[in-house]
């Protein structure tokens, strides 16, 4: 319901479609480059991002999720920062969204 209004899965379908092509996309545009990198540079951060980029293959989504919430919760590391920095907590707000798409990366 929005503004009194309520919407149907019928109706509300092509802007699920619409998100699920935008981060197809981004996706895109961000791991191609990144798997270029790893395949060809051979650095010591490469055996870190590589274990990183890995991490929602083996890993379930439940418990990435609950690793991000944590990290960027108030005692995480993140949550730290962006507190010091003024910027307040990335849980449940749009910016801390974002880092979901972590979960789809390798996908």
């Amino acid at each position: 319901m929005f503004n009194g209004i309520e919407f149907t899965w019928e109706e509300l379908q092509p802007v699920f479609v619409s998100i699920q092509l935008l981060t197809t996309i981004f996706l895109v545009i961000l791991v191609t480059p990144l798997a270029w990198w790893l395949s060809r540079k051979k650095t010591t951060a490469r055996s870190v991002i590589s274990s990183i980029v890995t991490l929602p293959l083996v890993l379930p989504p439940t418990v990435l999720g609950f690793y991000l919430l944590v990290f960027m919760g108030p005692n995480g590391p993140l949550g730290k920062l962006t507190e010091s920095l003024g910027i307040g907590l990335l849980t449940f707000t749009f910016p801390g969204l974002l880092a979901l798409w972590f979960i789809h990366f390798p996908s």
